[in-house]
C-alpha cells in the first residue's frame, strides 16, 4: 500500500491574483495632490468662502479698471445720491460714483500689497537661509544689516520719499514697504534654519557632497515652506492697512485713487463726521478692507493643513 504525501500550498506568484483581491481588483493608489488640495479646501465651507472672496478681490483688481475705462465720471446733480439701480452704492460728495472708485481704487491697494509681501517673504527667507546655514562671518554680516533694516523708520521714511516720488505706481510704494519690512521675517527664517541645521537628512546631504544651493532650496526651503507660506499671507493684511493709513493720514501725495483716499475725503473733504448721507462712502472702502482680511484669514486655515502633516493625519 502507497501512502501519498499531501502536497504542499505553493505561494502565489508576485503579482498573481488572489482569493482576497480577485483578478480585477488592484491595490489602492495614493491620492494626488490636486484631489487632496481639493478635499482640504472643501473639508470646512469657511475655507472655500475665504477663497471666494480673495478670487473676487483679484478679479476686481485684475479688471476692473477695464470696465471703468478713464476718468471717474462726476455729476454735480447727484451729490451724495443714495443707493439704486443707477448708484448700486450711492455717490459721493463730488457726484462721483462709490461703487466705480471701489472698484478701480482695488488695484493700487492690493498690487501694493502683492508686491510688498513677496518681496519681503523672499528678501527675508533668502537672508535667513543663508545665515542660517553658513553661520560664522555671513551669519554676521546678514544679521548686521536686518538689524539695520529692522531699525529703519517705515513713516518718516515714506514721507521723506513722498517729496521726491508721487508714488502714483504701486511698484514704487510697493518696494518701498517691502524693502524696509524683510527684517523680521529673515530673523524667524534664521531662527528655524539653525534648529534644522543639525538634522540627520541635512547631515547625510553633507556627507553626499551635494552642494550648498542643493541643501538650501531643495533641503532646508520646504521645510520652511509653511512658515514662509502664512508670513506672506499675513503680510498681505498688514501691508494693506499699512498703505492705506498713510493715504488717509495724508502721507503722501493722492497721486491714484485708491481705498485710503476714499477714507481720507470721506471724513476731511465729505464731511461724514456731520452729514449721515455720507455714510456709504466712508463704510464702501472699509467694508472691502474687512472683507479680504476675513477672505485670507479664512483661507490661511487650509494653506496650514495643506502644510502641516500632523493635521492632515488628523483630519
Amino acid at each position: 500500500m502507497t501512502v501519498t504525501a499531501p502536497a504542499t500550498p505553493t505561494a502565489p506568484a508576485a503579482g498573481a491574483p488572489t482569493a482576497a483581491t480577485g483578478p480585477d481588483t488592484a491595490p489602492p493608489r495614493p491620492r494626488s495632490r490636486r484631489s487632496r488640495t481639493l478635499r482640504v479646501l472643501t473639508r470646512r465651507p469657511g475655507r472655500v468662502v475665504g477663497l471666494a472672496i480673495i478670487v473676487l478681490f483679484a478679479l476686481m483688481a485684475a479688471f476692473g479698471p477695464l470696465l471703468y475705462p478713464g476718468q471717474i465720471a462726476v455729476d454735480p446733480e447727484a451729490i451724495y445720491a443714495p443707493p439704486g439701480a443707477e448708484h448700486w452704492l450711492g455717490t459721493d460728495f463730488a457726484g462721483s460714483d462709490v461703487l466705480q472708485e471701489v472698484v478701480v481704487g482695488a488695484r493700487y491697494v492690493l498690487l501694493t500689497a502683492a508686491i510688498a509681501a513677496v518681496v519681503t517673504a523672499a528678501t527675508g527667507t533668502v537672508v535667513g537661509l543663508v545665515a542660517g546655514y553658513r553661520r560664522g562671518l555671513a551669519d554676521s554680516g546678514l544679521m548686521r544689516i536686518t538689524d539695520f533694516v529692522l531699525t529703519l523708520p517705515g513713516l518718516p521714511l515714506l514721507i521723506v520719499l513722498s517729496t521726491l516720488w508721487s508714488f502714483s505706481s504701486p511698484l514704487q510704494m510697493g518696494l518701498v514697504l517691502g524693502v524696509t519690512g524683510w527684517g523680521g521675517v529673515a530673523r524667524a527664517v534664521r531662527s528655524q534654519t539653525l534648529s534644522l541645521r543639525e538634522r540627520g537628512f541635512l547631515e547625510a546631504a553633507r556627507g553626499l557632497g551635494l552642494s550648498g544651493r542643493h541643501i538650501l532650496f531643495r533641503e532646508l526651503l520646504p521645510n520652511i515652506a509653511p512658515y514662509v507660506a502664512m508670513n506672506l499671507l499675513l503680510s498681505v493684511i498688514g501691508f494693506i492697512g499699512a498703505e492705506v493709513a498713510l493715504f488717509f493720514l495724508g502721507v503722501v501725495p493722492f497721486s491714484s485713487e485708491n481705498w485710503g483716499v476714499m477714507l481720507n475725503q470721506a471724513v476731511f473733504s465729505g464731511g461724514v463726521m456731520s452729514s449721515p448721507e455720507a455714510l456709504a462712502y466712508l463704510l464702501a472702502p472699509l467694508t472691502c478692507i474687512l472683507l479680504i482680511t476675513l477672505g485670507i484669514v479664512l483661507f490661511m486655515d487650509a494653506v496650514d493643513e495643506l502644510f502641516n502633516p500632523r493635521l492632515r493625519e488628523r483630519a
